[in-house]
């Protein structure tokens, strides 16, 4: 239970951060803002076109009488918007990121040379086009495993009570430890730690993990609230990965408050 509060303060502490920071704050405010615009124009197209997509793909309740037909497809149209809105939420993180990147690689060694004991960030030294190849296989690969568990809460949602309580607590851990690899992915790439190692490191600290992302998995939900929490919540995962690496950080930093975080990877 204390490495939940422990996550939370990582993604408050991001948020105080990059308020302290204005242009870093300002700069990763714009790829936030045109994956917005992309997303709220799919998930519009799903509201109007989501009905008739049931029908089609439902063409053995033809038959079925009045109400139960349309009973059937409204239950089947919500829950594919919900299953929309979820792969929204989990794939808004990694699209942003994609298309930030130069913007977020910036702010996170910004957020590295703050708090570092001797004022340095890593560097993957990588040119750019790699580094966003790189970015963009693993998002992908996280894509998957995230649509995985949406099919299984989508079936899951069909139980009755058990779909309409514990799935979305459920729905929303899972989406929160998603996110949080991808926002730790910005450092932890830099640091040359590939994806099967930082899956591993997550889940050494499964709690810590949730504490920061199941939070800001329930507020990005809201479109708008997510674009203005991004810069700050990979400010705030910088800082966890730092934890999560056992680097020290400055007495005075920002990602301590006059503590030092270095934890290891123990389970």
């Amino acid at each position: 239970m204390r490495d939940l509060g422990a996550g939370l303060r990582y993604l408050l502490r991001g948020q105080k951060w990059v308020g302290r920071h204005g242009r870093q704050y300002g700069f990763g405010l714009l790829p936030g803002l045109i994956t917005l615009v992309l997303y709220v124009g799919a998930l519009v197209a799903l509201g109007v076109w989501g009905e008739d997509v049931v029908t089609w793909a439902t063409p053995f309740a033809d038959d079925w009488s009045s109400p139960w037909d349309g009973v059937f497809r409204g239950l089947l149209t919500a829950v594919l918007f919900a299953l929309g809105l979820l792969l929204a939420v989990v794939t808004f993180t990694a699209v942003t990121l994609l298309i930030g990147q130069p913007f977020y690689e910036s702010l996170s060694e910004a957020v590295d040379r703050d708090v570092s004991p001797d004022g340095t960030a890593p560097e993957s030294g990588l040119p750019l086009w790699r580094e966003l190849w790189i970015s963009a296989r693993d998002s992908l690969r996280i894509v998957v495993r995230a649509a995985l568990w949406g099919v299984l809460l989508f079936a899951a949602g069909f139980v009755p009570f058990v779909g309409q309580t514990a799935v979305p607590v459920i729905g929303f851990f899972v989406t929160g430890f998603f996110l949080t690899e991808e926002l730790t992915a910005v450092a932890l790439q830099r640091r040359g730690v590939e994806l099967r190692a930082r899956l591993a490191l997550l889940r050494s600290r499964r709690t810590l993990v949730w504490g920061f992302g199941a939070p800001l998995a329930v507020a990005f939900v809201v479109p708008f609230v997510a674009v203005f929490l991004m810069p700050g919540a990979v400010a705030g995962a910088t800082l966890m990965a730092r934890d999560l690496l056992g680097e020290e950080d400055r007495a005075d930093g920002d990602g301590t408050d006059g503590e030092q975080t270095a934890q290891g990877v123990t389970a």
